[in-house]
């Protein structure tokens, strides 16, 4: 069994392998209970999204780890594979720039910085 960081790692690297755009690993896991790491990217078409997604989840498979979900594979526009301790969010490139999580996550980051501070 993989732990976080190499189940993130080989997400990376498929990621990587299959041309994916724009990839960003965001360490969540002191912002959130729902997961430690969030890794997002772009794909150029529908198409190419649904084959990241596809990838993703062949790569764990094959290393023994079962995706507790894949929602949004039918449509394209935003893939999520739910890997548990790692969520991926993939997604064309209007749909990222418009729900731009990114900066979601960045906000919350900033915003807990200035708690403490």
């Amino acid at each position: 069994m993989l732990n976080t960081e190499q189940l993130g790692q080989r997400v990376l690297r498929t990621l990587d392998d299959m041309k994916a755009v724009d990839v960003v690993d965001l360490d969540v896991h002191d912002m959130t209970s729902v997961t430690d790491r969030m890794i997002l990217a772009s794909g150029t078409s529908d198409r190419h999204v649904r084959a990241l997604a596809d990838a993703v989840v062949t790569a764990c498979k094959k290393a023994g780890v079962q995706p507790l979900g894949v929602e949004g594979e039918r449509e394209g526009e935003w893939v999520l594979v739910d890997l548990g301790d790692v969520v991926v969010h993939l997604m064309q490139p209007r749909v990222r720039e418009f729900y731009a999580l990114e900066k979601l996550w960045a906000v919350t980051e900033e915003s807990r910085d200035r708690e403490r501070g």
